[in-house]
């Protein structure tokens, strides 16, 4: 049992668990939790190190044993020392430190999203599961917005990143794949382009959203063929980011889905 905070391992962990450069040097991360580390495993994803603590139910201790079973280094710590190196306040008693790794893009992308200056991670987070639940083929994550693989957009995301391409990439190589794959970019705009009901979704596209702070950055601006904008009757200033991504991607979702 490892009890004590100066153990490299844990030092490790906590570094990967507070440091995004850290997490870019190793090219790893860390996910709490029984189901998240469940979703893991059923995905096949690169386990390193499963963490775990005697708090930990029946359902985890039986994951345990599927990772002991496939050779996956697994080692037990003091309720202290798991809460030391867990992001949230009451840790389920699992944590695991995964490999990062990119899933293939399919060659026949029609349907992309791009967050754009998304600081929140809660917000980030969200909008990735969000995309993954309205059958995203990919999410481009351009360079200003939070890591991908902060300990609060991999809690928010809820399993995302095990399922669907998620790309860290600059917007020259964004570009790039937009124009190879003649993608329509619609930018969601607070108040002006196209009202987003009256949009044509069944074109091959990709969508852009901006924080709500500030929108898109000067390169979305550039690329974007077509704004959109989400009516509000109310006084309200802006809509959060991930709401209106939630609200435009089943709108996609919604024209493509429909037999009329």
């Amino acid at each position: 049992m490892i009890s004590s905070s100066r153990n490299p391992k844990i030092q490790w962990v906590h570094a990967l668990q507070t440091r995004p450069r850290q997490r870019l040097q190793d090219q790893a991360f860390v996910i709490e939790g029984v189901r998240l580390v469940e979703e893991a495993f059923r995905s096949h994803w690169k386990t390193k190190w499963v963490l775990y603590t005697t708090e930990l139910d029946q359902r985890g201790r039986k994951l345990l044993a599927e990772f002991e079973h496939n050779h996956v280094p697994v080692e037990e710590v003091t309720p202290q020392i798991m809460r030391h190196i867990c992001d949230t306040q009451t840790p389920q008693g699992i944590l695991a430190v995964m490999n990062q790794k990119c899933l293939p893009l399919d060659p026949g992308i029609d349907f992309v999203f791009i967050p754009d200056e998304i600081r929140d991670p809660g917000n980030l987070g969200t909008m990735l599961r969000t995309a993954f639940a309205a059958g995203c083929n990919a999410v481009f994550v351009p360079k200003g917005s939070v890591d991908i693989y902060s300990p609060k957009v991999i809690r928010s995301a809820m399993g995302a990143h095990f399922h669907l391409p998620i790309l860290a990439l600059s917007w020259q190589e964004i570009e790039i794949i937009i124009k190879k794959h003649g993608l329509h970019v619609f930018l969601a705009d607070s108040n002006a382009g196209v009202q987003y009901a009256q949009a044509d979704f069944r074109q091959p596209l990709a969508l852009i959203i901006g924080s709500e702070a500030e929108g898109a950055g000067d390169y979305a601006q550039k690329l974007a063929h077509e704004h959109l904008f989400i009516p509000m009757p109310g006084a309200a200033e802006s809509l959060n980011a991930a709401i209106a991504a939630g609200i435009l991607l089943f709108m996609i979702v919604q024209q493509r889905t429909s037999t009329s």
